[in-house]
């Protein structure tokens, strides 16, 4: 198996011999900073909207209008993946960069779409059930994020680039100064009373510009320098990476459907307009600790193992894991929950005990996530894209089964999200796990994969 895995040969040709856990330490540790910095810039980017009119139930409807955004984006969440393991020579990246282009294109015209008279009453009024002018707030967020979502999708490439080198620390340097723009952005626009779902916008969009600067001025070495191999080779072939892309995409979109879904609700059970925002901020930290420890899967590409269960990884992930859930569980601390949810966020004092009961709940999701991004890891290198799809339909399958059954008993509204991702987290593991067993059994019986027929 090793031999033939297109990942097998990873930076320079290495393999599974130089991984060692400081070496993988040194690459994951900026993935992780890159992930995590949404828990810096989104925190930052939210006290400038709650500070305008409407406070809170305009930042709830911010959140909502992004989350669209980040539904249709979920399209292109495979590309990534993707890049990693089939633009490893010059005209496999060309290729790679043609294929994320089209995705750029198609998606954003979706995104204009779902703003559109009509189609905008169904989504914000119908599907998301947002009062006026909260629907309203949430059209306009999506409308005014499509230079955002371009500037996502244009990085691509570059991170890409940099992941493939092993040079995460400069992509790194990149989200850093995005973070220290975002900050000074949180700081000087409220000044002049620069606060609303418009700045929120624009305090989001500039960083991201800048940090695609210099993502692509930092990966130009790195993509001059890619070798070339025979024209022949699959991962030239626009036709291979668009049908890998495809069912990890897929999933993505089902993964961000999730966070809708559970909105909506919270939405139906009792005191939303209280339980939503309260819902929001920790999600707000919640999800980028738990990408970061998704971002084992890019470890595992960079540093395949010989043995498709190699335990050596496994343990990487379980320790960062650990070492992540210091993040929630910080909200138990009365003087940080003070300061952050009252004092930055704008959160009623009365609702700090229900942000941290959620946060203390959730304290072991980082675990888990990273387990999953092992097992997702091993899938995507082994070219099972199909593995890490049925996953991500038993993530929505059991966020909607879990969601019901907590709506039906009347859980209250600020514990129904984390309590869905615990369950669904955990039964995504599983399936993926199984479906990892399933390719075992398979090849057991001499059966070679599609991919490498």
């Amino acid at each position: 198996m090793a031999s033939t895995s297109p990942a097998a040969g990873v930076a320079g040709g290495e393999g599974e011999s130089d991984y060692t856990p400081w070496r993988a330490t040194k690459f994951y540790i900026p993935l992780v900073i890159q992930a995590v910095s949404q828990s810096l810039t989104w925190p930052l980017v939210a006290s400038i909207v709650s500070h305008g009119n409407l406070g809170k139930d305009a930042l709830a409807a911010f959140a909502q209008g992004h989350g669209i955004m980040i539904v249709i984006g979920s399209l292109g969440g495979g590309l990534l993946t993707t890049g990693m393991l089939f633009g490893r020579d010059a005209r496999g990246f060309r290729i790679f960069k043609r294929l994320n282009l089209m995705f750029a294109v198609v998606l954003l015209t979706a995104q204009v779409c779902a703003c559109l008279p009509g189609v905008d009453t169904l989504i914000y009024c119908g599907i998301l059930g947002l009062p006026d002018p909260l629907d309203q707030i949430a059209r306009n967020v999506t409308l005014m994020s499509i230079p955002l979502h371009l500037l996502f999708f244009l990085r691509n490439a570059s991170l890409v680039a940099l992941y493939n080198a092993r040079a995460s620390a400069l992509a790194n340097w990149a989200t850093l100064a995005r973070i220290a723009l975002t900050v000074s952005f949180a700081w000087f626009f409220p000044q002049f009373g620069w606060v609303g779902y418009p700045m929120g916008v624009l305090a989001m969009t500039v960083p991201v510009g800048l940090e695609f600067f210099l993502s692509e001025c930092f990966a130009r070495t790195y993509v001059r320098n890619l070798p070339s191999l025979p024209a022949a080779a699959p991962a030239q072939n626009l036709r291979t990476q668009f049908l890998f892309t495809i069912p990890l995409s897929f999933g993505g979109v089902l993964l961000a459907l999730s966070g809708i879904i559970t909105g909506a609700f919270i939405a139906r059970a009792d005191s939303p307009t209280q339980m939503l925002p309260v819902h929001y901020m920790v999600m707000g930290i919640i999800n980028p600790v738990g990408f970061a420890a998704l971002r084992i899967q890019a470890v595992v590409l960079s540093f395949p193992p010989k043995d498709n269960y190699a335990n050596n990884l496994l343990r990487f992930g379980f320790v960062a894991g650990i070492v992540l859930s210091i993040f929630p569980l910080l909200g138990q601390i009365p003087a940080v929950a003070q300061w952050y949810f009252v004092k930055v966020q704008n959160l009623p004092p009365a609702d700090v005990p229900l942000v941290s009961s959620a946060m203390l709940a959730a304290g072991f999701l980082p675990v888990l996530q990273a387990l999953r991004g092992h097992a997702e890891g091993l899938a995507a290198w082994r070219k099972r894209p199909n593995a890490i799809l049925v996953g991500q339909a038993v993530y929505l399958a059991s966020i909607v089964t879990t969601l019901s059954l907590c709506l039906h008993f009347k859980m209250p509204g600020y514990l129904m999200g984390v309590t869905a991702l615990l369950v669904s987290i955990t039964m995504t593991l599983i399936a993926i796990r199984l479906g990892l067993l399933w390719v075992d059994i398979e090849e057991s019986f001499g059966r070679i994969p599609p991919s490498q027929s």
